[in-house]
């Protein structure tokens, strides 16, 4: 009887970046482990011979973390630790030339969609019958799924195009699969990524079919939270509402970077949406779908952002009243069309006006947060750390929004199980409850 044979080569992969690279590496390891590879994900304690450098190149502070990866991992195949060294992603998709020149050490550079290439590389097999079964490196209860690649848009800031290609959708049965194969092994929330949600189904169908494939997703047995990330504001299909209301595994959650709130800087960004705009749009997601929590992102220092403008996302802020908010400061990338412009707000500013608009959000988090004292709330425990166990709620997405902490020496909840829980205490950003 022919029997399995452990390829001898062992492969460390290290993720850099947003949750899409993440989902990138997670189908790399499916494909390596298919092909009899022996992988392990981000571990500092693997004996791997190999290792794979998954990179982010969004702005200046995540392209050097990718490089700092580079160059450490390169001396230890100097060393004689490591035996091949390779790199692929985002950063290797928009500087492999220059990175090949500084960085000759690394065996070879690899793009964004070159992973059959990097396969051939290690000897393995592109297997498409792994389609759908993609292995995850999250917490078992629950995983990313990507609905589509690359992004059509034309923000001036932006460099995603650049490294990830233009929008290309994937089928609403693909991704059905997938979700089914992620519920029978004990997925129970999934959070829908992409660089533009409602660009979904554009290119394949010919019109937009987000809403089609979240009532496709929510009839999917297991699955209980269904959670929609980066949902462009411009021309928002309002139908997704309504699915949103309707279906109950459909959480009451929409990440939708707004970017900025003054018209100038706006139309400077190529946003297709001015502040009224943008108000009227909030106001109808909100009495579409009530209690609904807003995740946002600001991007702050933008060429040419005055103290006026700052002044009037600030008033945006605090008359909107996010749940969440992120902040960015502009990263001046070539290539883009806002790098011809005078990257004229200073370093020190740019730190000053996000360190302003955190604290600004810090307040307002308070009070939501306080808001919520005495009520039940749903909540997905993910871990125990210390004396609490850690979950969340349905208005929370992992590792970026509020948690929940419940005493561990009075209550107890299962990791990856659902529970009620009172809400009695309340920071800028955690939680404290009891189970019911």
């Amino acid at each position: 009887m022919k029997t399995k044979t452990i390829r001898k080569d062992k492969i460390n992969i290290i993720t850099l970046g947003c949750s899409k690279n993440l989902v990138d590496s997670e189908n790399l390891i499916t494909q390596l482990r298919g092909n009899d590879y022996q992988v392990a994900h981000e571990r500092d304690d693997t004996d791997a011979n190999v290792v794979i450098i998954n990179t982010c190149g969004f702005i200046d502070l995540a392209k050097q973390e990718s490089i700092d990866m580079i160059v450490e991992h390169a001396a230890l195949k100097k060393a004689g630790r490591i035996e091949k060294l390779y790199v692929t992603g985002c950063l290797s998709q928009r500087y492999k030339s220059d990175l090949e020149q500084e960085i000759p050490e690394v065996d070879a550079y690899f793009g964004t969609l070159e992973m059959p290439a990097l396969l051939a590389r290690l000897d393995a097999d592109y297997k498409h019958e792994l389609l759908g079964e993609r292995q995850i490196t999250t917490l078992p209860h629950y995983a990313y799924l990507k609905i589509s690649e690359g992004c059509s848009r034309s923000c001036s800031f932006c460099a995603i195009p650049l490294m990830r290609g233009q929008h290309i959708s994937r089928p609403v049965e693909e991704l059905v699969l997938e979700a089914r194969n992620l519920a029978r092994r004990g997925v129970k929330e999934i959070m829908l990524i992409a660089q533009e949600l409602t660009y979904y189904g554009l290119d394949l169908y010919k019109k937009r079919e987000l809403p089609r494939l979240l009532c496709a997703l929510a009839d999917v047995d297991g699955i209980e939270w269904i959670r929609l990330h980066y949902a462009y504001p411009g021309k928002f299909p309002l139908e997704i509402l309504d699915v949103m209301a309707d279906r109950p595994e459909i959480c009451n959650y929409l990440d939708i970077p707004l970017q900025h709130a003054s018209d100038p800087v706006l139309a400077a960004m190529r946003r297709q949406i001015t502040r009224d705009e943008t108000r009227r749009l909030l106001g109808q997601i909100r009495e579409k779908v009530p209690g609904i929590a807003l995740r946002t992102t600001f991007l702050v220092g933008y060429p040419g952002e005055t103290d006026s403008d700052f002044r009037a996302l600030l008033d945006f802020v605090e008359e909107q009243q996010f749940e969440r908010v992120g902040v960015f400061q502009y990263s001046h990338e070539e290539n883009t069309r806002a790098f011809d412009a005078d990257d004229d707000v200073p370093e020190v500013l740019k730190a000053e006006r996000a360190q302003h608009l955190m604290e600004v959000q810090q307040e307002i988090s308070v009070q939501k947060n306080e808001a919520k004292i005495g009520k039940v709330f749903k909540t997905l425990f993910d871990r125990k750390e210390g004396q609490y166990f850690i979950g969340r709620t349905e208005f929370d997405s992992p590792e970026v929004d509020n948690e929940v902490l419940v005493d561990a020496a009075t209550n107890y909840v299962r990791i990856g199980d659902f529970a009620p829980v009172r809400i009695t205490g309340a920071e800028a950003f955690d939680l404290y409850g009891e189970k019911q």
